[in-house]
């Protein structure tokens, strides 16, 4: 588990991509890894979300993990696809369970009371979901009870935004729309490369996050 939280607080950045299209979400995962993504996020809520795991997995550019896992089955089933992490929307059978396979999970959760029920269900870290409803300044209020807690904030990050998460001690965010756009639903790929392009290189530069 430590080595995708030391990749990830390296790097800053899960890209998300949940699209209407396979093959889209596939070639979209491509170009992200072209352009120095190192954690993809597949959500299970993509048509033929194993598929997709399972081929950008095997292309080997970057550590693929699967998102939206709520069920157990879920679990075994993305891990058997190549999923090497998972992210939740929320606290959900799956976070126990993925913890006692030994599985890296990033737990769902928005309030202080459901960020200490995900680390002591023995997440590796919080997805701290929907970011936007509390902004940055959330997050810092979080952090300072919570100092020890790893938090991945997602939902409504643009690049702005997380450049503030973090300076406010976010480990990394992670990014859908605003990175993907339309592109796993067939939408340009051009513009992703341009977009992912700007986005890590946007990263590099940001001063480091605070522990």
């Amino acid at each position: 588990m430590g080595d995708i939280l030391t990749g990830l607080r390296e790097t800053r950045l899960v890209a998300i991509i949940r699209g209407s299209d396979p093959d889209a979400a596939i070639a979209a995962g491509c170009v992200l890894a072209q352009e120095g993504v190192r954690f993809i996020e597949v959500s299970l809520t993509t048509p033929d979300p194993l598929r997709v795991i399972r081929v950008l997995a095997a292309e080997g550019s970057a550590r693929i993990g699967a998102g939206t896992v709520l069920r157990e089955d879920d679990v075994t089933a993305s891990v058997d696809a190549g999923a090497s992490f998972l992210l939740t929307p929320a606290l959900a059978e799956s976070v126990p369970f993925a913890a006692a396979q030994g599985v890296p999970v990033i737990a769902g959760a928005f309030t202080a009371s459901e960020a200490l029920a995900a680390m002591r269900q023995g997440a590796t870290a919080v997805k701290l979901f929907p970011a936007s409803q509390g902004g940055p300044a959330y997050l810092k209020a979080l952090r300072d009870p919570f100092p020890q807690i790893p938090f991945l904030p997602v939902g409504g990050v643009d690049a702005d935004a997380a450049e503030q998460y973090l300076a406010v001690g976010a480990f990394a965010v992670g990014v859908g729309g605003p990175l993907v756009g339309d592109a796993a639903s067939g939408g340009d790929l051009g513009a992703l490369r341009a977009r992912a392009r700007a986005f890590v290189g946007r990263l590099a530069l940001s001063p480091s996050p605070s522990r």
